[in-house]
């Protein structure tokens, strides 16, 4: 569970989400109500991210004992914490076996469960398997659109590839033209030729007929 950002303020009832840094103060916003208000350094301020419990042993963080309440009670409300003080110890007990009773108070137990289901009803204990499904279901459907971009500039290319030859064809066709004027010339100096010969021939043909008279 993430209990970053929520805070108590002492002095003042309930639990506070913090919204923004100031100056010489913050805004906060009330879990119950959703009024904002601000917070002074002069206020005593936890950050229930930072609380943990007492125990025999080691202490236990409070948004882990948050979680054994959240099993227990399957997600839903748990235990009044206007309830008979011998009633809430017993059930801290079940939860959190070696606390030390000595060193938690019987004020301390009620914010326990004061807290849990304040906290509940704004919606903001949600276990960790479940907040990993939700920052993973946003990355997926961001990803979607990527795709299908991706298919639209694959499409676009192929469109653009199946008309690229047609503008090609022009070019093409224009090489036999140039062929063509190239066989023009050619064509014409054989008959330039003949006809110099047809020429020649019709100069000698007198000369050897007036050579046989003398």
């Amino acid at each position: 569970m993430n209990l970053t950002g929520i805070i108590a303020i002492s002095g003042k009832p309930g639990l506070y989400k913090v919204l923004a840094q100031g100056k010489n103060n913050i805004i906060v916003e009330s879990l119950e109500d959703k009024k904002r208000v601000p917070a002074y350094a002069s206020d005593r301020i936890s950050a229930l991210d930072d609380i943990s419990i007492y125990t025999y042993d080691d202490d236990k963080p409070l948004k882990e004992i948050f979680t054994s309440i959240f099993e227990k009670e399957k997600g839903k409300e748990t235990i009044s914490h206007k309830e008979d003080q011998n009633k809430l110890k017993a059930y801290l007990i079940e939860v959190l076996p070696n606390f030390d009773q000595e060193r938690v108070y019987a004020s301390d137990i009620k914010k326990i469960f004061q807290w849990y289901n304040l906290l509940l009803k704004a919606g903001a204990l949600v276990p960790e398997e479940k907040e990993e499904e939700k920052e993973a279901a946003p990355a997926k459907e961001k990803k979607a659109p990527k795709t299908a971009a991706k298919k639209e500039d694959g499409e676009a290319k192929e469109a653009k590839e199946e008309k690229a030859p047609a503008k090609k064809a022009p070019a093409k066709k224009a090489a036999p033209k140039a062929a063509t004027t190239a066989k023009t010339p050619a064509a014409k100096a054989p008959a330039k030729a003949s006809a110099k010969a047809t020429s020649a021939k019709k100069v000698a043909a007198p000369k050897t007929g007036s050579s046989r008279g003398k």
